[in-house]
């Protein structure tokens, strides 16, 4: 039988990674074949604590130290240390369902590809206003685009996955984690997989949950800190971004060029009038047709919010203009204990 690997980077993780470890731990693949690697990133919280405790009481669970404390540095850790035929990139935000390890191996074999994932169902942190509202845009096209991970059930042939699973030789053949990107990494590895003739693919049998940030604000520092990575990432590897990553970067040079133009042309201002206007009635279109239950509250402040998230990331991309000749920090984006120097 084949056997698993979920490797799992985590860096102050403590309200989520219970469950996902609970996830895991009940998956229905063997216990004997399917192991899981904790690659612990000098969390300030519980995250350890919690970990510690449940390998206690499961002998298929391991505990590593990552003393950079990124995401790239742990995948790599744990990937060497993997026994598995098969390498699962986990998260420990994400609940898995049993059967995702036993899918993730059949699909692989069906496929050919070297790499498979699943869409990814975005669920409100909590019932908060703030919560709904995150989840709401992060699951819409208006939102993210053709993100076919987050927006799409439909199966095939992608450009990217998030968390995949991976043919072990694939390391071998296109290298590990670049540890230089503290984001984007997913979409550089896949990239380099594509360029050596690899396949990744997408499908519905490994459909997962994942908690975004609780608030609005948390989510435009995330968009932020994200995107300030992308042209860095081009400079990286300059087939790992598509347009999408790019379109709220062109869409605020336009506004930032529109206003100022308004104030003495008359052209420019009915441009600009007509933009926002064109751009927030699409938004509501999307955000009514999404609609569930009682989220009307949400339906109607979602058009506005996702132009303020749109603004949030092309900020951070523009920002990130300064790394065209430079090399952002790789320390951690989320806080913890003091990281290796």
């Amino acid at each position: 039988m084949t056997t698993v690997s979920f490797v799992i980077p985590v860096r102050n993780e403590e309200e989520y990674i219970r469950a996902s470890l609970q996830s895991l731990l009940e998956q229905s693949y063997p216990a004997s074949e399917c192991e899981i690697i904790v690659v612990e990133g000098q969390s300030s919280d519980q995250t350890r604590g919690i970990i510690e405790e449940i390998r206690e009481r499961n002998l298929q669970l391991r505990c590593l130290d990552n003393s950079a404390g990124i995401v790239p540095t742990g995948m790599n850790i744990g990937i060497r240390a993997a026994r598995g035929e098969v390498i699962i990139r986990a998260d420990g935000h994400t609940v898995y369902p049993r059967d995702y390890a036993a899918n993730c191996v059949k699909y692989l074999a069906r496929t050919g590809a070297d790499n498979v994932g699943g869409p990814c169902v975005t669920v409100a942190a909590n019932e908060s206003f703030g919560a709904r509202l995150v989840a709401a845009i992060l699951s819409s096209p208006f939102g993210v685009g053709n993100s076919k991970f987050r927006t799409s059930r439909d199966e095939g042939f992608v450009d990217t996955v998030p968390f995949g699973a991976f043919r072990r030789e694939v390391f071998d053949r296109v290298g590990m984690y670049n540890e230089k990107l503290v984001r984007n990494q997913d979409n550089d590895l896949n990239a380099r997989i594509r360029r050596a003739g690899g396949k990744i693919y997408l499908t519905p049998a490994l459909t997962t949950q994942y908690h975004p940030v609780k608030d609005f604000m948390g989510l435009l520092k995330y968009a932020f800190k994200t995107s300030k990575w992308h042209i860095f990432t081009l400079r990286e590897n300059s087939e790992s971004m598509g347009l999408r990553h790019l379109a709220p970067a062109m869409f605020l040079m336009l506004i930032l060029l529109l206003l100022p133009a308004s104030f003495v042309s008359p052209t420019a201002f009915a441009f600009l009038i007509g933009m926002l206007c064109t751009y927030t009635l699409t938004g509501l279109y999307f955000s009514v047709r999404a609609k569930t239950g009682s989220n009307w509250n949400v339906a109607v402040v979602q058009p506005i919010a996702t132009i303020c998230f749109h603004i949030a990331y092309g900020a951070g991309t523009l920002f990130g203009l300064r790394y065209l000749f430079g090399q952002p920090s790789a320390r951690p984006i989320r806080p913890g204990l003091p990281i290796q120097q």
